[in-house]
């Protein structure tokens, strides 16, 4: 593997959005390196939903036909039921929407990216190579040394860097943004179970009090449900033991409680995951933007994460490429063209993460009146029409794409 000394784009971060980015400039020409740090994708990932339109965006693009090769699972609905009671359901076949969610391993569909660009020319994929430093100059950034696991080290001229390294990004902590973070006031704890076969495929929260546990159905053929628990509250919990933390869970829905007692049999089986939100007030300067979780970390409600961050690809790739086209050979893409990204993602972004923290709020109830009352209002909202629009402009938000995306045509054969 050679580290190139110079490119057009250094994308730092590969995985959804950084796959997808390098693919989507390649195939414009676009000289591109995606570096992803960890030498292979065989790792956990929680975030494998895609909403809908994400689905829609990514077959007009031309991955249909991979994503078929695959295989997937559609979820056809969300249900809530509280304290023992079903208050609140959306019908996924209800948005208009000619698809539905759709669970896909997340290693499987950031290959189908890589795939797709593996055979053009201007794309280059660096497995097991991170971004130690930013090259910067007179207040831009102009590149970044790299570094493989072998010890390598590049240093790599670029017209722009996108970070797109994930909620802990190296990329902005090394250009000196600060990010906001808000913890929420609890983590999560996931782990998988075989999913029945009569269990269906809607998406389920189940509450009691201020303990709840997120079900969904994964492809191809398992439960992911995760836990809250409080925060820092691990060390608690391994404390009072694991058959204490499974008949926890057995207690809030005893339908899994079989299940629970065959297949999780340690903490090995569960994979922690601490939840918070992260803004930051830059996230462009000329030759540097951020996407994805570097710009704005959400939490898991609603599964929004790996969305926003299609959204963000989609989005921003016209806009490099006009950018790199109006520059003079060699120079940075400057940070005002990229101002009208920053501030419509931001907007979208801000009412996700506003939205979720609401919803976040609501789960953290724990006195009888506070949950009576939060039952209430989830059952007057399941009887509006206006849940609908209301849920609709989180999930389905929408992806302008750019004619020349839909006009290049797919590269074949595309792996899956």
């Amino acid at each position: 593997m050679t580290i190139p000394n110079e490119t057009d784009v250094l994308v730092v971060g590969g995985g959804p959005a950084g796959a997808l980015l390098g693919c989507l400039l390649a195939r414009r020409g676009i000289d591109v390196v995606v570096a992803e740090k960890q030498s292979h994708l065989d790792r956990e990932f929680r975030g494998e939903t895609l909403a809908a339109p994400s689905v829609v965006t990514l077959r007009r693009l031309g991955f249909g036909p991979a994503l078929e090769r695959h295989g997937y699972l559609e979820t056809t609905a969300v249900t809530m039921r509280m304290e023992g009671r079903r208050v609140f359901s959306l019908d996924y076949g209800r948005f208009g929407i000619p698809t539905k969610p759709t669970d896909i391993p997340q290693p499987a569909l950031i290959k189908i990216f890589n795939d797709a660009a593996a055979g053009l020319p201007s794309h280059t994929y660096l497995s097991g190579v991170g971004c130690t430093e930013l090259l910067q100059e007179n207040g831009a950034v102009r590149g970044a040394v790299l570094k493989s696991k072998d010890g390598e080290r590049v240093e790599v001229r670029a017209r722009l860097v996108v970070g797109a390294d994930g909620r802990f990004s190296k990329v902005r902590k090394e250009a000196g943004i600060t990010a906001r973070i808000q913890p929420a006031g609890r983590d999560f704890l996931s782990f998988k179970l075989p999913r029945p076969a009569d269990w269906g495929t809607e998406a389920e929260l189940i509450v009691e009090r201020n303990k709840h546990l997120v079900v969904l159905p994964t492809f191809p053929d398992f439960l992911r449900v995760s836990n809250n628990l409080p925060k820092r509250g691990m060390g608690e919990l391994r404390k009072e033991g694991f058959a204490s933390f499974r008949a926890g869970i057995a207690a809030i829905d005893p339908r899994l409680k079989p299940l629970l007692d065959e297949h999780l049999t340690s903490w090995n089986d569960t994979s922690f995951l601490e939840i918070f939100t992260a803004e930051v007030d830059e996230w462009a300067r000329d030759g540097l933007v951020l996407i994805g979780d570097a710009s704005h970390t959400c939490t898991p409600i609603l599964g929004q994460g790996v969305n926003l961050a299609i959204q963000d690809t989609v989005c921003i790739t016209p806009v490099i490429a006009r950018s790199l086209e109006r520059g003079k050979p060699g120079s940075q893409v400057p940070a005002a063209d990229l101002a009208d990204f920053v501030a419509v993602r931001r907007k979208h972004k801000s009412m996700v993460t506003g939205f979720q923290r609401r919803q976040e709020a609501a789960l953290e109830q724990h006195t009888p009146l506070g949950t009576a009352l939060r039952r209430a209002r989830f059952q007057v909202l399941d009887r509006l029409p206006m849940k609908y629009s209301l849920f609709g402009n989180v999930l389905a938000a929408p992806h302008p794409i750019d004619p020349v995306d839909l006009r290049t045509p797919q590269p074949q054969p595309v792996g899956a």
